[in-house]
């Protein structure tokens, strides 16, 4: 890089187009990139989805909502919702166990699931703790923003 030049936005439309470009010249898989906080992690020719990388930067807007129950049958329970469009997975890949059923118990930090998005595959923390007495959404179910996908018994 020379003096006075910026480095490149990894997240620059053109800048990922080159880089798939090179992924397909090169018949790799996967490519992780990270710049600052910021991670990406691109995948191409999967069958089954792989989710063993850390999610994809969150935007405020990606963050699950999580609210208390407004149904009678719920009281005391919070809702762990949808916090994007896409398609709801229970486990890491087809061979592993759930991430969460019911009876466990969750941190604010423990991922619940993963919502793939736009072939982006986004681990999705409780962000609240306590048990899970739900699982309001079945594996490979898709989901829309705000559907309530499980139900916890806060702590």
């Amino acid at each position: 890089m020379t003096k006075g030049q910026q480095p490149k936005d990894i997240f620059d439309v053109k800048r990922i187009r080159e880089i798939i470009e090179l992924m397909e010249e090169h018949d790799l898989s996967a490519v992780d990139l990270q710049q600052g906080e910021e991670k990406i992690k691109l995948n191409r020719g999967s069958v089954s989805p792989v989710y063993s990388a850390p999610p994809v930067a969150a935007t405020p807007a990606a963050a699950p909502a999580v609210t208390s129950s407004d149904n009678a049958g719920d009281a005391g329970t919070v809702a762990i919702k949808a916090p994007m469009v896409g398609t709801f997975y229970a486990r890491a890949n087809p061979e592993s166990d759930p991430f969460v059923k019911v009876g466990d118990v969750v941190s604010e930090d423990t991922i619940v699931c993963i919502v793939e998005a736009m072939k982006v595959f986004n681990e999705i923390p409780a962000e609240c703790s306590g048990k899970v007495v739900e699982v309001l959404v079945k594996d490979q179910e898709a989901i829309d923003f705000g559907k309530p996908m499980f139900r916890i018994e806060p702590n």
